[in-house]
């Protein structure tokens, strides 16, 4: 579908047991809702068609025949409709009865898939009745009036739309090597499971896990579809578990021990799974198995969504709140046991950064003062130096004399002022000029002045420049831009403030927390022109390039998945709606893209630094491109975008 999305649903019908009327119809009105929805393709519980619990009425021809009878009413009923739904139901081949799904489309039935591990345990009597698929060639059927197939594993159906699937029943799923392994490998990137999952204490947790870790470990969409209220209490209790989990994520889920029958729906991003696949080196290195078997369905209608069911996060590289704290600490760690290697490779007590009273020099020395505690180093061997220019505000200079005063740091002030007009005195430069030329002379002095104070005292230059302004190249080249080792290198600009914040309400007294949380509410600007006529802040760094929020999202999804132009867009537009018209999305996605890629050329020479998320813009590492690549194929898309 348009933007690699298709819309599923795993549904938990009401059931009577052997009641096959009853239950068909039951099914029906699952399959309208959904297609009402505009669902892609529908799966149901094991043996739907009769209920999961009928033991010895399996072998009743009544309870065949009727199931039979069943299914070409459905085929009937829904033969207007593309939706593709997946029945569980006793199927009779051969003098064999197959515990099998039926895939179903526009009243025909695609084919059969019959399950593969069949039980043999407590109340699990299986083989009792029915026949594995193991060792079985595919066969040609007629069934309820359809001309059709009962595949053996693995069979891989392809919709028009560029979906790809597979199916699975149950226990399938708890075998050693399960049938959707290899259907992954064969191309599937959704997996259908029919199930009746009994209710134990602790087998709902084991469950899900299970569910994410095989949808994690194949790159792929699970959808499990489970026996519900009304399947036979003899015994055990089945509480009815629908649940589509992508790629390790649970995306939704049904609520258990309900009474009513439930529709749970989502979109997968395929396009997302494939893009995971891509880059994976293992999964790309596999071989196809060469007994699959690929079926084509029938066209679906287009997709034309204006929302989604799955939920978009505009802030991907933030933690969840559930595990912020948790989250924080490792990426402190990361960066501190970056830091500390280079300490000690280096022999170095001393390190020199630039304190502004922004963010990331926050964050920087945070690291520093953190590191130097971890290796029992004395914190005077971190020298912040603030260093005024034309635009510093009185704000940003209090919080950082403040900050490193508290932090108990050696604190250098050396203005710059004098340095710099000398310098446009020798360059022949109108101060009154406030152009790239007026600024990047001032970045450039304070860099000069941060590596020969290193050179003065042994010691190192700890760069404070994060991941977003390298994205968009907002560095002075040679100048904020260059560094001995860049602790905040891996780290995006919206995720600064939670790490900022995690600090000063975990791990400092009242007055530094103060300070923090002032620092935190601060406009972010490099303060490189004159402040306002009041002393506020005149530059603003997101009226200039755009909101931070809006880059690390465009980021994200170029770098971690490679999505195109229009279909970041498209997620824009949806995560942010409450907060940027489409116009604002657009015209800074085309900003994004056209810093991304004229400004490479100052990420092709970044100095070291400490990789913390999924993302990194290392030229060593994860990203490798050349300076003059041309970016007219990402720009073209961009104009074609309409409001």
């Amino acid at each position: 579908m348009k933007y690699g999305f298709s819309r599923v649903a795993s549904a938990i019908p009401s059931v009577k047991v052997a009641d096959i009327n009853y239950n068909i119809s039951e099914i029906l009105l699952k399959i309208k809702e959904a297609a009402e929805k505009n669902v892609e393709a529908i799966v149901f519980p094991e043996l739907s068609v009769t209920g999961y619990t009928c033991q010895d009425l399996f072998n009743q021809s009544s309870l065949l025949n009727e199931t039979e009878k069943a299914v070409a009413f459905l085929l009937e009923e829904t033969k207007s409709s593309d939706i593709i739904s997946i029945i569980g139901l006793p199927l009779y081949v051969s003098s064999k009865l197959y515990n099998a799904a039926a895939i179903i489309q526009s009243g025909k039935i695609l084919g059969f898939v019959s399950k593969t591990y069949l039980p043999n345990y407590g109340e699990f009597y299986e083989q009792r009745w029915f026949t594995s698929s193991q060792n079985r060639e595919n066969e040609d059927i007629e069934y309820a009036g359809c001309k059709t197939m009962l595949y053996n594993q693995p069979v891989v159906f392809r919709t028009k739309s560029g979906m790809s699937f597979g199916v699975e029943i149950c226990e399938d799923l708890w075998a050693t090597i399960p049938p959707s392994t290899t259907l992954a490998q064969s191309g599937a990137e959704v997996i259908f499971n029919l199930s009746a999952t009994d209710e134990l204490i602790g087998k709902h947790s084991y469950l899900c896990s299970l569910i994410k870790q095989q949808s994690a470990r194949l790159f792929c969409a699970y959808l499990y579809s489970s026996c519900g209220f009304g399947e036979s209490t003899q015994d055990v209790v089945y509480g009815g578990n629908a649940i589509i989990s992508e790629n390790g994520n649970i995306l939704s889920s049904s609520r258990r021990f309900s009474f009513m029958p439930q529709l749970v729906i989502a979109d997968i991003d395929y396009g997302m799974l494939r893009s995971e696949r891509q880059y994976n080196s293992t999964f790309r290195n596999i071989d196809v198995n060469k007994s699959v078997t690929y079926v084509e369905c029938e066209p679906n209608k287009e997709w034309n969504e204006k929302t989604l069911y799955r939920m978009l996060n505009p802030t991907p590289f933030i933690p969840s709140d559930n595990n912020m704290k948790e989250s924080c600490e490792e990426i402190f760690n990361i960066q501190v046991a970056g830091l500390a290697k280079r300490l000690i490779h280096t022999n170095s007590k001393t390190v020199i950064l630039g304190i502004s009273g922004g963010l990331d020099s926050t964050l920087a020395l945070l690291v520093c003062v953190k590191t130097f505690d971890k290796l029992k180093l004395d914190k005077k061997g971190i020298t912040g130096v603030t260093m005024p220019g034309f635009g510093t505000t009185d704000r940003t200079y209090n919080n950082a004399v403040m900050l490193m005063n508290k932090l108990n740091i050696n604190m250098i002030e050396i203005s710059i002022k004098d340095a710099v007009l000398q310098h446009f005195r020798d360059i022949d430069h109108n101060p009154d000029n406030h152009d790239v030329t007026y600024e990047n002379s001032q970045a450039r002095e304070r860099t000069q002045i941060l590596m020969d104070l290193a050179n003065k005292c042994n010691g190192m230059v700890i760069g404070t420049g994060d991941m977003s302004e390298l994205a968009l190249g907002w560095a002075t080249y040679n100048g904020d831009h260059m560094s001995m080792y860049g602790v905040n290198a891996g780290v995006p600009k919206t995720l600064i403030r939670y790490l900022v914040r995690y600090v000063a309400e975990n791990e400092v007294d009242n007055e530094t927390s103060n300070t923090l949380l002032d620092i935190i509410d601060t406009p972010i600007s490099p303060e490189l022109t004159p402040a306002n006529t009041d002393g506020t802040i005149q530059q603003k760094t997101e009226d200039l390039v755009g909101p931070y929020e809006l880059h690390d999202f465009y980021l994200y999804y170029v770098m971690r998945y490679g999505f195109t132009p229009s279909k970041i867009f498209y997620l824009a537009t949806i995560a942010f709606a409450d907060k940027y018209d489409k116009e604002t999305i657009l015209k800074w996605l085309k900003t994004f893209y056209r810093r991304f890629f004229s400004q490479q050329f100052k990420r092709s020479c970044l100095p070291d630094g400490p990789k913390v998320g999924s993302v990194s813009l290392s030229p060593r590492g994860d990203w490798r491109m050349p300076s003059d690549a041309s970016s007219a194929v990402w720009q073209k898309e961009c104009e074609s975008l309409t409001i």
